[in-house]
């Protein structure tokens, strides 16, 4: 048995970074769902935090559904 050990430490890097990636957009999101929620108790406008966490959900949502496609042979 013969390992590649590049291409093993290739994915264990796109890995890592992409696992990284994601958790840090989705705490990106939860920052903006509380920075919404200060806003609201302070009476200001809370729209911008507000599509700011939407954004950073829906991305963190697709990126796991591209993980599924892929992950899925019937989707191919």
């Amino acid at each position: 048995m013969n390992v590649k050990w590049g291409a093993l430490g290739e994915v264990a890097s796109v890995s890592i970074g992409a696992t990284v990636g994601v958790v840090v957009v989705f705490a990106l999101g939860v920052w903006a769902l509380a920075e919404r929620e200060e806003a609201r108790e302070q009476g200001a406008g809370a729209t911008v935090p507000l599509v700011g966490a939407a954004a950073c959900f829906a991305a963190c949502a697709g990126a796991v559904l591209y993980g599924l496609y892929l992950i899925i042979p019937q989707f191919h």
